[in-house]
């Protein structure tokens, strides 16, 4: 093989060669990307469920605090009547 052949075929390699690094390169880059979408995705979903969870709480504390005056409200008025200075109804 001549030396002009030789050079000729070791520069196509060489350029194959970077053609697939290239190539890997982009599919490195596009898988980061979709585990990055992911991600994103996740903490978007985990911070909705907790936002949802801290809804849901400030409810469930809000009708306990109001069963809860119900309670006291109620036993003021029994020992306002059984103490007799409950109002006559």
């Amino acid at each position: 093989m001549s030396n002009t052949q030789q050079m000729f075929n070791a520069g196509q390699s060489q350029g194959q060669a970077e053609a697939q690094t290239e190539e890997w390169v982009q599919s490195v880059k596009g898988t980061a990307k979709e585990a990055q979408d992911k991600t994103i995705d996740a903490a978007q979903s985990t911070s909705d469920s907790a936002q949802e969870g801290k809804n849901q709480t400030a409810g469930f504390l809000h009708q306990t605090g109001e069963q809860m005056m119900n309670m006291a409200q109620g036993a003021v008025e029994t020992v306002k009547n059984t103490l007799g200075v409950g109002e006559k109804k």
